[in-house]
């Protein structure tokens, strides 16, 4: 049995090995981790100060049962996780075909077939996926305190803690930031930290109380 396992693990082990070398290929050629990477910042951003807002609106009206904050943040989450996926797909799919085209013009040959060609349908896929992933990881992040309620006394006390989960999130992404900029890592957290105390500021305001 063990010897079955080891043969197929020595089988599946070339295959992972081909397909990464295929998408490192091909991110060198469309330029794929740059691009995802800024999809991945924007979109995990997006998706943090959304639920931070579900969770404001939420907490102003008194709603106390979880279920309809987890039922209200996961059908927002999934709709951010769609729209930002398929719009990044199409977005990107028609920029890339249009560049595409230009490169095949100005060539003289049909580049669809390419290995140019192939990367371009994979870079679109590759951002799409990260576009829609980002945000709605960035929203259930927030949402995790939800899921463990019955060990909190109070709802507010559960609130409270989504919120400083947020918040927490929010400085984290902003310190990835920051590495990537090779900038201050404190002070491009503080940046995005300032977003979501300005949304709960914004939001407690709008609720008159």
């Amino acid at each position: 049995m063990e010897s079955e396992e080891e043969d197929i693990e020595t089988k599946r082990t070339p295959r992972v090995r081909a397909l990464l070398s295929k998408a490192s290929q091909y991110n060198d050629i469309a330029n794929i981790g740059e691009i995802a990477r800024r999809s991945f910042g924007n979109n995990a951003f997006d998706g943090i100060l959304t639920m931070l807002g579900v969770l404001i609106g939420s907490l102003s009206s008194d709603v106390t049962n979880p279920r309809v904050v987890i039922t209200t943040g996961l059908s927002t989450a999934i709709a951010i996780m769609i729209s930002g996926a398929w719009g990044a797909y199409l977005t990107e799919s028609s920029e890339r075909k249009k560049s595409l085209n230009e490169l095949g013009r100005s060539t003289l040959s049909d580049l669809n077939g390419s290995r140019i060609g192939r990367a371009s349908r994979f870079a679109a896929w590759a951002v799409a996926l990260v576009d829609g992933l980002s945000p709605f990881l960035g929203a259930i992040v927030v949402l995790i305190p939800f899921f463990f309620s019955a060990r909190f006394p109070e709802i507010r006390q559960v609130y409270y803690a989504s919120i400083a989960a947020a918040l927490l999130a929010l400085f984290a992404l902003g310190m990835w930031l920051g590495n990537v900029a090779k900038e201050n890592l404190v002070v491009y957290g503080l940046k995005t930290l300032l977003a979501g105390i300005v949304s709960i500021i914004i939001g407690s305001l709008l609720d008159g109380h």
